[in-house]
């Protein structure tokens, strides 16, 4: 779907986040990009998002570039719109893009349905919980049907309950959906749960220093069963392996 080839970013005060980075993006897969605090991971997120410019190197999209409304993006924080109901956040890019109310109304009730807030859509985020407001930023990502959802560690600041109900949440809208996922995470057992193929990178200048797939089998158990406890510990002997001494 997606070539990262020889990616490079220095920023203008001189620091240099990401140093000839590369990686192959397939269509349909769950892709977390784990390492330390400072490797680059958000930066290669917004790269991949457009939001900022490589300095060396190219991102080729098949055709040539991304169309308006093929990327999704959930930040660290919700950043809904305190005056808006949990709809009309969710509406907010569809209206961006020229659409109107009457014509997206069952878009915006799919996608809050999505994520199981099809009752809250009149609620505005003052009375909504933390894990909420996550949940409709993750629908309003996900209302324009983007062929590429990328999401830069949006359950960091959650509880560890909620942390994990969304990520099992999330994992069903990805089985149900097919959307190319990318996610960064410090975390390696969040990793192991969710990706199907986890990018380790290097400390800064960030590079992607192991490509793994995941062999942990789907299921209700997939938290607690051996093959998620032998990726976890695969994955933890790779980061011993990247860090410096």
């Amino acid at each position: 779907m997606i070539v990262v080839d020889g990616v490079s970013k220095t920023f203008p005060n001189g620091t240099v986040a990401l140093n000839n980075t590369s990686a192959k993006i397939g269509e349909g897969e769950f892709i977390a990009l784990l390492g330390p605090s400072g490797c680059g991971k958000s930066t290669l997120l917004r790269l991949l998002a457009g939001l900022e410019a490589p300095s060396g190197g190219q991102i080729i999209w098949p055709g040539g570039t991304a169309e308006p409304g093929d990327i999704g993006f959930v930040f660290q924080d919700a950043t809904l719109m305190p005056w808006m109901s949990a709809a009309e956040n969710v509406f907010l890019p569809l209206r961006l893009r020229g659409k109107s109310r009457s014509e997206t109304r069952d878009s915006v009730t799919a996608a809050l349905t999505q994520v199981g807030l099809a009752d809250f859509a009149d609620t505005k985020p003052a009375a909504l919980s933390g894990g909420m407001k996550m949940r409709v930023s993750i629908a309003r990502a996900l209302v324009g049907s983007p062929k590429l959802l990328l999401m830069d560690e949006p359950f960091a600041a959650l509880d560890e309950f909620t942390r994990f109900k969304l990520q099992a949440d999330l994992h069903e809208v990805w089985h149900r959906t097919g959307t190319t996922i990318v996610f960064v995470t410090h975390s390696i057992y969040e990793a192991a749960y969710l990706a199907t193929r986890v990018l380790v990178m290097s400390p800064r200048p960030g590079r992607v220093a192991a490509n793994i797939t995941s062999e942990v089998a789907e299921g209700p158990e997939r938290r607690t069963a051996a093959d998620y406890t032998a990726f976890v510990k695969q994955l933890s002997g790779v980061l011993r392996g990247v860090m410096p001494a």
